[in-house]
């Protein structure tokens, strides 16, 4: 290919001007979520050289579905490009296993080639956002930045520059989060992906906000393969799901895999084949369910949740069942009315506490969640006091303390103070409107599609 891109894997993309110049997110060997993930699809040979002759890597945050080591060491010749994360955890870790890297500055173009250009946008929840002109045509490639966290605005200024415009976000029934929640009675909590809502509507909502001439499915095909988390395989979004409900008159929808000419402008799909399902023992990555924690464990997991200064505001005790044994820690004295209890393997657990990437448990849906006392209704779950100021915000923001926070906001405040001040109004608005209406309710939904929409396209100029 002379000039154009590919789309392949997980949340990967493969740009060309002549040579393989650039490839997003290279998730392309081992599994992920120790080991609870793999790929719904096979990279061909041919994408997977294209791959291996990239000069460049962007990696977009730090899920090893998008950031995986296996992966990285054997692209480990390349030149690493990273969003400007408040932090800057990624860029200091590749740093010092050696790699070459270098952080684009934010909303600021930066050219590849003589025909390939991108800009970079890192966003408070710790996402990144890519933007690539490829000889005149644009590419927004969000990946799991789906929310809107104050770059909206003017991401669609860019797109409207643009007559050929192609957005790869993801999208799908809502697997990756944590959905493997209990009530304290023992009781199921139904995610929300188990409804299994027409995907394609999703889609038409969100190319109606941005405008774009094209939408790829993106950064949703993975499978689980451990014994221990398969069960979440009913809940993952075939390819096929993105289309039903999709309507537009002014974007198409693509198919997830395709390769796109940009001089002829003219694409074709491509059809790797699915990877067979095979399911593993958790002892194999590993994890030994029936090995218990020691006191050394204990200590390092006091310390880790202990500093993170907003749990105690919300939450009054932190259990962990390990091996059948409850260790609790307690957040509030004397207190025990809201808590969680995580039920998890040793292996793993003490991992994502001593290396601070606790998203990985919550995401690899292995760990078995009961939430006690009051939490928002109808699938809310650990959203908005625990997963982002633990797995956001302090593991991969480096923001634990009171200090640390309104340092971390203020400096992507900063950044876009409008845009920001804007969106965080409107979220704390729907965190309100969560709190007391569930998100199975039609209530919630025709809210979602009128209410939300229709505010997000105000403020987006639409």
């Amino acid at each position: 290919m002379d000039i154009g891109f590919e789309t392949i894997g997980n949340a990967t993309l493969i740009c060309h001007d002549r040579v393989p110049i650039l490839v997003t997110d290279p998730w392309v060997t081992g599994s992920a979520y120790f080991g609870s993930w793999t790929f719904s699809h096979l990279i061909p040979d041919e994408q997977m050289d294209a791959i291996r002759k990239c000069r460049y890597i962007w990696v977009s945050h730090g899920h090893p579905d998008h950031l995986s080591s296996k992966s990285m060491r054997m692209l480990d010749a390349k030149k690493v490009l990273l969003p400007d994360h408040v932090g800057r955890r990624i860029y200091n870790s590749l740093r010092e296993q050696g790699y070459d890297v270098q952080i684009l500055p934010d909303r600021t173009w930066v050219s590849l080639t003589d025909r390939i250009r991108v800009m970079c946008i890192a966003d408070y929840n710790q996402d990144g956002i890519l933007l690539i002109d490829i000889n005149g045509r644009l590419i927004a490639n969000l990946n799991d930045a789906s929310h809107l966290h104050g770059w909206g605005s003017f991401v669609r200024k860019i797109i409207k520059d643009y007559p050929i415009s192609f957005l790869l976000a993801l999208t799908g029934y809502g697997d990756a989060d944590m959905i493997n929640l209990y009530t304290e009675n023992g009781e199921s909590i139904p995610p929300v992906a188990a409804q299994k809502k027409p995907v394609g509507k999703s889609i038409s909502r969100l190319t109606q906000v941005f405008g774009t001439k094209y939408f790829i499915p993106f950064s949703a095909m993975h499978r689980y393969q451990r014994k221990d988390s398969i069960w979440a395989n009913q809940y993952t979004t075939p390819l096929t799901a993105h289309a039903e409900g999709f309507q537009s008159d002014t974007c198409k929808l693509l198919p997830a895999y395709i390769r796109y000419d940009c001089a002829k402008d003219e694409w074709t799909p491509i059809n790797p084949p699915a990877r067979e399902d095979a399911v593993y023992d958790p002892i194999e990555f590993g994890d030994d369910w029936n090995q218990d924690l020691d006191a050394e464990d204990v200590s390092k997991i006091t310390k880790y949740f202990k500093a993170i200064s907003h749990l105690e505001k919300h939450f009054d005790f932190i259990n962990f069942r390990v091996a059948k044994r409850d260790h609790i820690v307690e957040l509030a004295q004397n207190r025990f009315h809201r808590g969680i209890t995580f039920e998890a393997p040793r292996n793993s657990l003490m991992c994502s506490v001593e290396n601070e990437i606790f998203d990985d448990m919550l995401i690899g849906n292995f760990m078995k969640t009961t939430l006690h006392g009051k939490f928002p209704p109808g699938g809310g779950g650990l959203y908005p006091e625990f997963t982002p100021y633990v797995a956001k915000y302090a593991d991969n923001g480096l923001a634990k303390s009171e200090e640390e926070m309104r340092a971390y906001f203020k400096e992507y405040r900063q950044r876009a103070s409008f845009d920001y001040l804007l969106h965080r109004l409107e979220k704390k608005s729907i965190d309100v409107f969560r709190s007391f209406v569930p998100m199975d309710n039609p209530v919630y939904e025709f809210a979602k599609r009128t209410w939300f929409v229709e505010s997000l396209r105000k403020k987006l100029g639409a």
